[in-house]
């Protein structure tokens, strides 16, 4: 007769193991098929996503910068506001004080009018909505009620106004922070990524961006295209007085510059003042297209023109290109030109 044992079941610590087992195999079956992307990348691999990390990083400056040159606006306006509202507060008190006079003076002559009482205790707007008092009052007194309730107007609007102006001040400061570290974390990015090159890789990249910056030496061909105009001529000199100068995120000079910060300073040095961002230079003037352009015209780049430099004649531009380079003159067609403003 066949035999009808049941199956001998595996013990706890068996099955434990096996799971164990099966738990390690499937890891090491992921792992393999993640090990491609975290496989250690070329030269012109890291070079490329880091030149693809220091774009954006400079189209978070832009925004940065306009998130500064906002704040920096905001933070004059409040304090003209301020300044009026306590100036304006003590023409009120002076106000209220003449009024106070008057009634003085009645109480000396025999008592002060109820119509007066009733003011320096009360809301002078909600009084003098009050038509019918008005009988009661003097030529002089009903003119200096009325000076007292304008003064009192004017005050709560300026006032209501720096509220909002410090709301958006502080929405800007918030914003300020964010784009800030949007930057710091782009450039952290590309540090990590230039820290796994060799010593030999990274030498070789040294090496080209040494190359770049060379290009940047007085013997680039600027042909004879003369200069847009006398400022125009004026700004590309100043500008060139900075060749060589180390492209630092958020910078207006003298020493270093982002790439609006050195077409805004160099304007600046030819006595005239542009807009500190590349977005806002674009607008300040009638668009050029390539052919139209002339020494010292600024020109833009990319399509949300994050990028800005100055013509400098011979298909060439002077600027700050991004982190890891200096101020130096590139071949225009090496970057998306979009189109050229003179100022």
């Amino acid at each position: 007769m066949a035999s009808h044992r049941r199956p001998k079941q595996p013990s706890r610590t068996r099955v434990t193991v096996l799971t164990t087992a099966a738990a390690a195999a499937v890891a090491l079956s992921a792992n393999a098929a993640n090990a491609a992307p975290s496989e250690k990348l070329g030269k012109d691999e890291v070079k490329a996503k880091v030149d693809k990390l220091y774009e954006e990083a400079e189209q978070a400056t832009e925004k940065y910068n306009g998130a500064k040159e906002k704040q920096q606006k905001l933070q004059k306006e409040i304090s003209t506001i301020q300044d009026n509202v306590a100036r304006g507060q003590q023409d009120l008190n002076k106000l209220r004080d003449g009024l106070g006079s008057l009634a003085t003076a009645q109480y000396r002559s025999g008592g002060i009018d109820p119509s007066v009482q009733l003011f320096l205790s009360a809301d002078p707007d909600d009084y003098l909505d009050r038509a019918s008092t008005l009988d009661q009052l003097s030529g002089q007194q009903v003119e200096a009620l009325k000076k007292i309730q304008d003064k009192q107007r004017e005050l709560a609007q300026e006032r209501a106004e720096a509220t909002e102006k410090l709301k958006d001040l502080a929405s800007t400061r918030t914003e300020l922070g964010n784009k800030k570290k949007e930057v710091q974390g782009k450039l952290a990015e590309a540090q990590k990524l230039l820290n796994t090159l060799t010593a030999k890789e990274k030498a070789a990249l040294a090496a080209e961006q040494q190359r770049a910056n060379r290009s940047s030496s007085d013997r680039v061909d600027l042909g004879n295209d003369s200069s847009a105009s006398g400022r125009a001529s004026a700004a590309f000199s100043a500008a060139q007085s900075k060749i060589g100068s180390p492209y630092v995120y958020g910078a207006t000079g003298p020493s270093s510059f982002d790439c609006s910060g050195l077409t805004s300073w160099a304007y600046a040095q030819a006595g005239v003042s542009i807009p500190r961002t590349s977005e806002a230079q674009a607008n300040y003037g009638a668009h050029l297209s390539q052919s139209q352009l002339q020494v010292g015209d600024l020109v833009f780049f990319y399509g949300d023109l994050h990028h800005v430099g100055l013509y400098a004649g011979n298909g060439q531009v002077l600027h700050a290109p991004h982190t890891g380079a200096v101020v130096r003159y590139e071949a225009i067609g090496n970057m998306p030109f979009q189109f050229g403003v003179r100022v």
